[in-house]
């Protein structure tokens, strides 16, 4: 289980870091700062608060509760970057924690528990709700760029009309495991 679900958890926590990555690369700095209306985020807002979550739930992630009393979860959602330069460092500090996290762990760490606001979960429980969070979040910041570069998005994924040649190009593999990350 060790070399299958860490080495594959690490590689989704990757990919959806680099659709993150990919997404803030090409809006500018007025664009990641865009909400459509006061209720929503932006996706300099979402990216906050998933650095504000990650220092949280992974800072000692196996030894204190993975909701500091340090955090201020309200104050995730107040805008606060003064330049796209300092979004993407805070954004770096989120992931560098992340990695360093669960990097070192071993399939024996997999079934301890560790809490987050005194519930209990094994690590693997807290790893894939994390992995669920930070998908559901980065997918809403991939949406918000989509929506503000128009056709000028550089698409993250199989373009519209590609499925057939990329699908051929995988086809034309030899069937071997790999995970789905390792040819992007």
């Amino acid at each position: 289980m060790e070399t299958s679900y860490l080495s594959s958890v690490i590689k989704q926590f990757e990919y959806y870091k680099s659709l993150g990555d990919k997404t803030i690369s090409q809006l500018s700095f007025e664009e990641l700062q865009w909400q459509p209306n006061e209720a929503s985020n932006s996706v300099s807002i979402i990216g906050k608060h998933l650095v504000g979550n990650m220092l949280s739930r992974w800072t000692n992630f196996l030894t204190e509760d993975g909701e500091k009393e340090w955090r201020n979860r309200d104050a995730e959602f107040i805008v606060t970057y003064a330049t796209k330069e300092a979004l993407i460092a805070s954004w770096e500090t989120g992931w560098t924690c992340l990695f360093h996290a669960i990097t070192p762990l071993k399939e024996e760490d997999l079934e301890r528990i560790i809490y987050i606001r005194n519930q209990g979960h094994t690590v693997t429980e807290a790893i894939n709700r994390q992995l669920a969070h930070y998908s559901y979040h980065i997918g809403q910041m991939v949406f918000i760029g989509k929506l503000l570069k128009g056709t000028d998005w550089q698409s993250l994924s199989i373009s519209k009309g590609n499925s057939a040649t990329y699908n051929q190009e995988k086809f034309a593999k030899e069937k071997g495991k790999r995970h789905f990350t390792d040819d992007l």
